[in-house]
């Protein structure tokens, strides 16, 4: 499982980071941080769920109010949103 995440999109409620501890807070930028991420291209964030954490990035992305979280199989097939 794969979780895309982007930051241009987010808007900093913070929702993800009650979920799912791999998202921080950036109060300096006002956005979350998604940890052990890398950029894939501008603002776009890509990083592997660990099998432990699925749930818990599911319901990460559940709760962004701005669909900034993008949850992947792992063939690929976009899960959430």
């Amino acid at each position: 499982m794969k979780v895309e995440y982007d930051e241009d999109t987010c808007i900093g409620m913070f929702q993800c980071v009650a979920e799912w501890d791999a998202f921080e807070k950036d109060t300096s930028k006002g956005k979350a941080v998604l940890d052990g991420s890398e950029e894939v291209e501008g603002g776009l964030f890509v990083r592997e769920v660990p099998e432990d954490a699925e749930l818990d990035a599911k319901f990460a992305a559940r709760s962004c109010p701005v669909d900034a979280i993008t949850i992947y199989d792992d063939d690929g097939e976009q899960l959430i949103p």
